[in-house]
């Protein structure tokens, strides 16, 4: 998938936040989410000596802090080929299996959609 213009216009708000917080931190990762509400949520990678986690773990984790009780669809940008396991299972965990999981470049062409599984 290389057409970002056939994306619903949700799922392209969703990796352009996920795109500005990786520019704006200067991190390796940034991921968005969208809860049950339509509500955002966009986050960096958090690499500290205590505290290690990936973006789309962290955008998640705020999902939940703020009352999100279900996910709609989330994304992350990275130079990855694809969302890690454990990051597929905080999606799942929030969103169920069907939830789907964008995988961006750096430029935010949109490489694989997947499903938290």
């Amino acid at each position: 998938m290389t057409d970002n213009s056939a994306l619903d216009p949700e799922d392209r708000k969703i990796v352009t936040l996920a795109r500005s917080a990786r520019a704006r931190n200067g991190v390796p990762e940034g991921a968005a989410v969208r809860d049950e509400t339509g509500r955002t949520y966009a986050a960096a990678s958090v690499d500290l000596d205590s505290l290690k986690l990936s973006a789309l773990r962290t955008a998640v984790a705020m999902a939940v802090a703020s009352g999100a009780t279900s996910l709609e669809a989330a994304a992350v940008v990275t130079e990855a080929e694809g969302a890690s396991d454990e990051d597929r299972a905080a999606v799942r965990d929030l969103g169920g299996p069907g939830t789907p999981v964008l995988v961006a470049a750096p430029d935010g062409t949109v490489r694989a959609r997947v499903t938290a599984g």
